[in-house]
């Protein structure tokens, strides 16, 4: 019964997109060229875009530079064919929240999604050399450092939503993190959905893992992932991952196609 309410979910989600509010991302001045750093003016249309009751906030073609943004409630960011949503190379412009730093945040929201046919570009290679450089100069303080390989939680994952419900991730491409691509922690009545995750450019590159979740579809989607493409974890000894349907992906991995473990507290 649960799956029949998350695939109702996700035709009700459909609709409520279909009928909600539109606003270009130039509207707020979010420039498309790949080198004008945009994570102040991208936060501040999710915020209004939240303020106004909900609605997509849609990137057109283009190279959209930013550092870590927050998600908000009924807000959906949806990416255009073409469009591509790129990590900043400089790892000061991502912040360290809930113990993992991340480039796109979405934290105890409800009804958050991103869709469209765009890519979420990470350059997690060139962020974590950017990273080992500065350690290396003393700059930033890494204790667990070793063999030129930053702690994970310090390299920016792709998505980091902790607390959430009714979360929809469909169509777009999610690639190059510097750590765990996607990480959805204590979420619930989440869908992915025809996604496409390439991530074995650097250490820990994870596909998607789901830790302490409730009531989770994973389908339709294509993973290629230098660690575990899709892993199941307990980060939490009063959490645990219940209700997962995994179906219809195809996957490569240099470690485990699924996996249950790794942290299994729950």
């Amino acid at each position: 019964m649960k799956y029949l309410y998350l695939i109702g979910f996700l035709c009700c989600f459909i609709s409520t997109n279909m009928l909600s509010k539109d606003y270009d991302a130039s509207l707020f001045g979010i420039e498309s060229d790949g080198r004008t750093m945009n994570t102040n003016s991208i936060q501040k249309a999710i915020n209004f875009i939240h303020k106004q009751g909900g609605g997509r906030l849609i990137f057109h073609v283009g190279r959209y530079l930013s550092g870590s943004i927050y998600l908000r409630s009924n807000v959906t960011l949806h990416l255009k064919e073409g469009a591509v949503l790129l990590g900043s190379t400089n790892p000061f412009d991502y912040e360290y929240n809930e113990e993992w730093t991340a480039f796109i945040f979405g934290l105890n929201q409800d009804s958050i999604a991103i869709t469209g046919k765009g890519i979420i570009d990470g350059q997690g290679y060139q962020v974590a050399q950017n990273l080992v450089s500065l350690i290396q100069k003393g700059v930033v303080e890494d204790p667990r450092f070793s063999n030129d390989r930053p702690y994970a939680r310090i390299r920016p994952q792709n998505i980091y939503f902790k607390g959430c419900r009714h979360i929809l991730i469909q169509g777009i491409q999610v690639n190059n993190p510097a750590s765990w691509n996607q990480q959805f922690d204590q979420c619930s009545h989440l869908i992915i959905d025809q996604i496409k995750a390439d991530c074995k450019n650097y250490w820990n590159n994870d596909g998607i893992d789901i830790v302490d979740c409730d009531s989770v579809i994973v389908k339709n989607s294509f993973f290629d992932a230098s660690d575990d493409a899709i892993c199941l974890k307990s980060h939490h000894p009063k959490f645990r991952c219940k209700d997962i349907l995994i179906y219809n992906n195809t996957i490569r991995s240099s470690a485990s196609a699924i996996k249950f473990g790794t942290y299994t507290f729950g």
